[in-house]
């Protein structure tokens, strides 16, 4: 928490989206977004890789290197203060991976919520003080790989059960559809936990579908309404590598996808000495239906991709949330950018375009300086 933090106004938040910094020089990588992110008295970002120099690679799903430990000292030096830790590859270094990771965060003081060497440690909120006001923040993983679950005494990820159409094992790639009753049983324990200890509750959940521009998978917004029905006041998503729409539910906001923090990344890269990673990066283009730009080397992913945004809330005094987004332009190789004018008006309509198409209320982002507000 930055000292900056007006008690009497209101507390400004931002959500970022996936963090992949397995390239050196993180302080530049993060640069272009470092100014907004210190402007704001809290910030959320997703972790999506393990830093770890140590582990075995996972077995049964595509891995991510770890990436750099030091890397995570630039997150903090950039002003990220809380990551959500529960998606596909943070298991991916196994659970000296996930072990590394945590210690990390906590010698340079970055709160976390998702993974754990239990399912207790993994399920349990991160507690924020803004002021005198406490948020707490909750991350789970709805797209698998199963593998990396959390046990009762074994490390991994917090998760939430998402039936498959054809009764396959969840992982990624599978037909996700429907969320199961114990996903919702979860998100009542947990968030009714984490209403006791805080003012404000946040869910981050990973999910959605990777790679495609605006559609939802069928679970999602059950997930995200189960989670503002059991008490969360925002929730915020991650994991499709690209922009999603927007939702007010019972007035509460809903990210469904807030797209690429900051990806920068050679893992997607054909060109390179891992098969499996090389093999991956040249099929997931025929999967999903798209050519990378070539000079996008570090963030070869959909053209789309390059609209990019945080998520925003201003946390008012007497409880009320006003949420919207912060547009963000993606330059090549991958280095996020504050948008400019008109790359503000491109993203604000792409934002309202997709949220339509993807069958969500329709939204209107107003320009209000600092943030465009959705309503």
């Amino acid at each position: 928490m930055r000292e900056d933090i007006v008690n009497n106004g209101a507390v400004s938040i931002l959500l970022l989206g996936d963090l992949i910094l397995d390239v050196p020089d993180a302080d530049h990588w993060l640069g272009g977004i470092a100014p907004i992110l210190k402007s704001a008295d809290l910030v959320v970002a997703h972790l999506e890789v393990p830093h770890s120099d140590r582990g075995t690679e996972m077995q049964g799903d595509v891995p991510a290197p770890g990436a750099p430990p030091e890397n995570l000292a630039a997150a903090a030096r950039a002003g990220i203060d809380a990551v959500s830790m529960a998606g596909n590859h943070i298991s991916d270094c196994g659970p000296v991976g996930i072990a590394d990771t945590i210690a990390t965060l906590d010698r340079l003081g970055i709160a976390h919520a998702g993974a754990g060497m239990s399912l207790a440690a993994a399920r349990a909120p991160a507690r924020l003080q803004a002021g005198a006001r406490t948020v707490a923040l909750l991350s789970y993983n709805c797209v698998g790989p199963d593998i990396g679950w959390a046990g009762a005494d074994t490390p991994g990820f917090a998760y939430l059960p998402i039936a498959t159409a054809d009764g396959s094992p969840i992982r990624p790639t599978a037909p996700l559809e429907r969320m199961m009753p114990a996903a919702d049983a979860i998100l009542k324990e947990d968030v009714a936990a984490a209403r006791r200890m805080a003012d404000l509750v946040i869910v981050s959940l990973h999910k959605g579908l990777v790679h495609v521009p605006a559609q939802l998978a069928p679970y999602e917004r059950a997930v995200s309404h189960a989670a503002i029905d059991a008490g969360a006041d925002v929730v915020f998503g991650h994991h499709a590598h690209i922009v999603k729409g927007l939702e007010l539910y019972r007035g509460k906001p809903i990210f469904h996808g807030l797209g690429n923090g900051c990806v920068v990344t050679q893992a997607l890269s054909p060109d390179q000495d891992h098969p499996a990673r090389a093999e991956w990066a040249r099929r997931r283009k025929a999967m999903f239906g798209f050519e990378p730009d070539p000079a996008f080397t570090l963030a070869p992913f959909h053209p789309e991709a390059v609209n990019a945004m945080m998520g925003r809330l201003l946390w008012h005094a007497d409880g009320r949330v006003h949420a919207g987004i912060v547009p963000v332009h993606v330059e090549a190789p991958g280095r996020p950018v504050a948008a400019d004018a008109g790359q503000r008006v491109r993203i604000g309509r792409y934002v309202e375009a997709i949220t339509a198409r993807a069958g969500l209320p329709p939204v209107h982002l107003a320009d209000r300086g600092e943030m465009l507000v959705f309503a």
